[in-house]
């Protein structure tokens, strides 16, 4: 399994101030905005691009271990 495949998508919530900034990024419709915060609504469709995270101006959004 390369490093790639086994990052997980993880949110901090609490720092997310709900811009939708990740959600505009992502590629494959992952994200969306709920309740005014980020949320996964198609983990199973994550490539791990790693957009989210480069684009959250907040750092709530990461790629990383499990």
């Amino acid at each position: 399994m390369s490093e790639q495949t086994s990052k997980v998508l993880h949110i901090n919530k609490s720092w997310c101030k709900g811009c939708g900034i990740c959600v505009a990024f992502c590629p494959k419709n992952v994200l969306e905005l709920k309740d005014g915060k980020v949320n996964i609504k198609d983990l199973d469709s994550c490539i791990k691009c790693g957009q989210c995270e480069m684009r959250c101006p907040d750092y709530a959004i990461y790629l990383g271990g499990k």
